[in-house]
């Protein structure tokens, strides 16, 4: 199976805002490792991180870096860019546009669904961008 080029469908379907074909490409049984502030780290879990991003986010996109795979596992190198229009975990909607950078590790199974994600992005840097963190002085 090729896991990258699931992945990059995987994002695809997030340039597309299709939720729905994003999450078909997860397992029942998908377990999220990476922090999602309120949210299970499940499958549905990470539904309802995604559904709320898009809807502040209503131009989110993840524009691929790099994708490297070896064996079961895939990573995953973006940026992610949009402008926020709508409400993020409370905060009104800023009209500011955001860039910031992630990476994803997808760990794949024997059915070509991912069953695990590690992951971390710039979340300091988009917080900044978006009025709700001061930016610190330049170095």
């Amino acid at each position: 199976m090729d896991h990258a080029a699931t992945l990059q469908q995987m994002y695809d379907r997030i340039n597309a805002h299709d939720v729905d074909g994003f999450c078909a490409h997860l397992a029942e049984g998908f377990v999220e490792h990476e922090v999602l502030p309120g949210m299970a780290p499940t499958k549905a879990g990470t539904r309802e991180f995604f559904t709320m991003y898009m809807a502040a986010f209503p131009d989110l996109r993840f524009a691929t870096e790099d994708i490297i795979t070896s064996g079961d596992k895939v990573v995953g190198r973006f940026r992610a860019s949009g402008t926020q229009d709508g409400e993020l975990m409370g905060m009104p909607p800023s009209g500011n546009r955001i860039e910031v950078e992630g990476i994803d590790i997808i760990r794949f199974g024997d059915d070509g669904l991912a069953h695990e994600h590690w992951g971390i992005f710039d979340a300091l840097g988009m917080m900044q961008q978006l009025g709700a963190i001061p930016m610190g002085a330049p170095a």
